[in-house]
């Protein structure tokens, strides 16, 4: 392949092999309510015109839809450190003037501003990863979808690239207290450095990052970063140059997760699906049709793990917003477009109004040569991990008795309760395209949100009863290794007989709900 070769754009996809999946879709419309502030590339509204595209192609039917409950600062602490979350929990941009050394501190300034309502932003991402993996665990679905997640970067003690808490890891921890392994894959521009770090040093977590590198943020994520310890091999860096289009990026991702899947046999996968590495993403460098990118979720599901799909980057919020809704008909086993249907953002898809993004003509500065380099050294560092690593045997501590949780009761009561929803799920032959006309048909979320939900009940999730006390970050800190893992799980399993007090900052929740909110 040489520099001047013309991009190479998959074909849209005709079908999607494989078997149904039972699909669990978390979202909360007050996502859309939080701003950066002006100017800032990031912009949580994408979340919203993707939950738009969502209902008005009808994939309602085909999955549930949930909203979890906001994450604690207890739950937040399992990963982050205390004081962390205490400053984000307690201040707002009225109190900048008071607590400037702590901003510095922290890293809240700048890129990652302290702007109001941050801590309820963070705790509907923490809430959705944390939800989608417990029932994951519990085999409530096969697949979780957050796209209000897939904040990689954030740190334990301090925020970075638009990221403050870190979902990602803690939706790993909960997989970690069912899963001997778990498998992390990151396809945002940007490498996933936070992730990485937390577990740079165990091996019952690996991380595969495909990501632009050289001089471009974070800095981090060279071929030769493989991990420590007994993470050593349990790091996965794929730096990739400008340019990368879809045939290219498709012929190192699928040789690298199959290898990893044959030797590392995860019993759960996160997927990080950064809408940044698509073509023309205002902060991205890379080529990737949406059926490029898309191609990347197909070939993840084709292997039918318990897989929590969450978002990330992006900042050309139509182009997110239309690959998301893409990626959860592929979720589906839907093919969903190519006209886009009328929706509260239809004026954003102007002036084509087609599900589509398209490759530039931008120059591929992968060559040949390069990738092979890479995919080579990929390829031999996995053949040196043991194979399928064991780990300690447990008993995994105790849930809520479902017999204990009605789970009804904290799902949205429009379209008549939970039972009105399981109605709109199609099953295949039973409804017509015309079905989802009038009083049970599509509807706008935020314009019939229910408001009162009682969240002093017992939840479905766990209440968190352990937490990460050792600094995880790789350059300057003690990353988690493997004996902290199983003492943490341990230390849960002890406790489970005797549910731990509220904690001293005084939170009273203890668990999470899943409610609709669709």
């Amino acid at each position: 392949m040489s520099l001047n070769s013309a991009p190479q754009q998959l074909e849209p996809f005709k079908e999607i092999q494989g078997q149904k999946k039972r699909v669990a879709y978390f979202y909360d419309a007050d996502v859309g309510n939080y701003a950066y502030g002006a100017g800032h590339p990031m912009k949580p509204h994408r979340i919203r015109m993707t939950h738009s595209l969502v209902m008005n192609y009808g994939l309602y039917k085909k999955m549930e839809i949930y909203r979890a409950k906001p994450a604690t600062r207890q739950e937040m602490c399992q990963f982050h450190s205390d004081e962390y979350i205490d400053f984000i929990y307690r201040n707002c941009p009225e109190s900048l003037e008071t607590s400037s050394k702590e901003l510095l501190k922290f890293n809240m300034f700048d890129e990652n501003p302290l702007f109001d309502g941050l801590f309820e932003f963070c705790s509907i991402s923490g809430g959705g990863s944390m939800e989608g993996a417990a029932r994951l665990n519990r085999g409530k679905c096969d697949i979780a979808i957050n796209y209000a997640g897939g904040l990689h970067h954030a740190k334990k003690s301090e925020a970075s690239g638009f990221c403050y808490v870190n979902d990602i890891v803690l939706g790993i921890l909960e997989f970690l207290r069912y899963h001997q392994r778990v498998l992390y894959i990151d396809i945002d521009v940007h490498h996933g450095d936070g992730v990485e770090e937390a577990f740079y040093t165990t091996d019952r977590v690996m991380t595969c990052s495909f990501h632009k590198y050289g001089e471009y943020f974070p800095g981090t994520g060279e071929l030769r970063d493989i991990g420590i310890g007994k993470g050593k091999y349990h790091s996965v860096n794929i730096p990739l140059r400008d340019g990368i289009d879809d045939i290219t990026y498709q012929s190192v991702f699928e040789p690298v997760i199959s290898h990893i899947m044959e030797w590392y046999q995860p019993g759960a996968v996160v997927l990080q699906c950064g809408g940044d590495s698509l073509s023309g993403d205002r902060l991205g460098c890379f080529n990737l049709s949406m059926y490029g990118h898309a191609n990347c979720v197909k070939f993840v599901r084709s292997f039918n793990l318990p897989t929590l799909v969450v978002g990330g980057g992006g900042y050309t919020m139509r182009n997110v917003a239309r690959a998301w809704c893409y990626e959860c008909g592929i979720l589906n086993q839907e093919i969903v477009g190519p006209e886009i249907p009328y929706n509260d953002y239809y004026e954003y898809f102007g002036p084509d109004y087609m599900l589509e993004v398209r490759q530039s003509n931008m120059l591929n500065a992968n060559t040949k040569q390069y990738l092979n380099k890479v995919l080579s050294s990929v390829l031999e560092n996995l053949e040196r991990t043991k194979f399928a690593p064991s780990v300690q045997i447990q008993n995994v501590p105790r849930d809520v008795p479902e017999d204990e949780v009605d789970e009804d009761l904290y799902k949205d009561e429009r379209n008549g309760g939970q039972p009105g929803w399981d109605a709109t799920v199609q099953h295949d032959g039973e409804l017509s395209d015309s079905d989802d006309e009038g009083d049970g048909g599509r509807r706008n979320i935020h314009a019939s949100r229910t408001e009162d939900t009682d969240m002093s009940e017992t939840f479905s999730r766990p209440r968190p009863t352990f937490r990460i006390s050792d600094p995880v970050t790789k350059p300057t800190q003690t990353p988690l290794s493997k004996e902290s893992l199983d003492a943490i799980i341990d230390k849960k399993h002890s406790a489970s007989a005797s549910p731990p007090k509220d904690g001293a900052n005084g939170d009273t929740d203890n668990g999470d709900v899943t409610m609709t909110d669709a």
